[in-house]
């Protein structure tokens, strides 16, 4: 098996240049593109809430992703506080949207990836990471010297600037974004960033060209790009032109994730369209577009995913129920 790309670069010293150049992006803050421009390094905060410091809620073996991405010691994930989208019906509101995270010094972080590698997890699955880039890339550094060997596993909205990505070209092995929308009044409505569907086009694409299809090391995936697509209720989620893009744009053997887990939470919760869950017929229609466009490879979920995926970060685990199945696959199909 291939050895993480990061390992060269920290072996060159380009990841300490990196981690630099990610810190002016701070100072004025231009990391999403929202660029709120406040200065970051100097105390201020941004419109994601975040400071200089990076923020983390949870960093913990996670048996809840993509089943190659789990593995038999499941998946290294560091959850991070603040989001620079404001969606009305995310899962993870209590560190997204509210309160305050345990700050951590970059060699703090270093030792939480070097820990989850000492209890046998795949990979190091970073949600939500961009507004922490610069303390995450020095403390990958950091890692790295003391002998951190892990994929690198780049789990994000897919709200995300090709320039700031280009700061991790051999950095991160595989990408794990979402394309949430399709259409502009959608992702305004929902997250209020009416430029989701073209940023994310464009995010998804630069994050192919660093590290192409998906690459299996026997059951484990090691290196390449996971899409992820939530169906929203009513159709909001405008499926067909995220999946049209995928197809044409990057081809139908790209690995998909198709996910019925959306549940009407935070402040959907009484709304018109997104207070209630998806129909078996709603997801359904995505997973006949799914076979139309001829894609090859690709995971659903069953229409319970909503409840097996729901997490309490009130808890030290906050995904208490350990699903067996996490996910299935294309020749597994099964609407409950």
């Amino acid at each position: 098996m291939r050895e993480p790309r990061y390992l060269e670069l920290h072996r060159k010293g380009i990841l300490s240049r990196r981690t630099r150049e990610a810190e002016r992006l701070m100072s004025p803050c231009r990391l999403c593109p929202r660029r709120c421009g406040v200065d970051r390094m100097r105390g201020q905060r941004g419109m994601c809430g975040a400071g200089a410091q990076a923020e983390v809620a949870r960093a913990i073996p996670h048996f809840g992703e993509e089943p190659p991405l789990v593995g038999h010691g499941g998946a290294g994930t560091v959850f991070f506080y603040r989001c620079s989208l404001r969606c009305l019906f995310c899962q993870n509101h209590a560190i997204s949207q509210e309160g305050r995270g345990a700050e951590m010094e970059p060699r703090e972080l270093a030792q939480s990836f070097l820990s989850l590698q000492a209890q046998g997890c795949e990979n190091i699955d970073l949600v939500s990471p961009t507004h922490f880039l610069p303390a995450i890339l020095e403390a990958l550094d950091i890692a790295a010297e003391q002998g951190l060997r892990l994929p690198l596993l780049y789990n994000t909205h897919g709200y995300e600037l090709p320039g700031v990505l280009a700061l991790l070209d051999g950095v991160v092995d595989m990408y794990l974004p979402d394309m949430k929308y399709g259409h502009s009044r959608a992702a305004s409505l929902c997250s209020s960033a009416p430029d989701y569907p073209g940023v994310s086009r464009r995010a998804v694409l630069e994050m192919h060209r660093q590290v192409g299809g998906l690459e299996m090391f026997g059951e484990r995936a090691v290196r390449g790009l996971v899409v992820r697509h939530l169906v929203l209720p009513g159709g909001l989620a405008g499926s067909r032109r995220v999946l049209t893009f995928l197809a044409r744009q990057l081809g139908a053997d790209t690995w998909v994730s198709i996910m019925a887990q959306y549940h009407p939470c935070h402040k959907a919760a009484g709304h018109p369209v997104l207070g209630r869950r998806i129909t078996a017929k709603e997801y359904e229609r995505v997973l006949s577009l799914v076979d139309i466009l001829g894609f090859e490879n690709y995971w659903v979920q069953t229409l319970d995913s909503s409840d097996v995926y729901f997490p309490d970060f009130s808890k030290e685990d906050p995904f208490t129920v350990q699903p067996t199945s996490p996910a299935r696959s294309a020749s597994a199909i099964d609407i409950k």
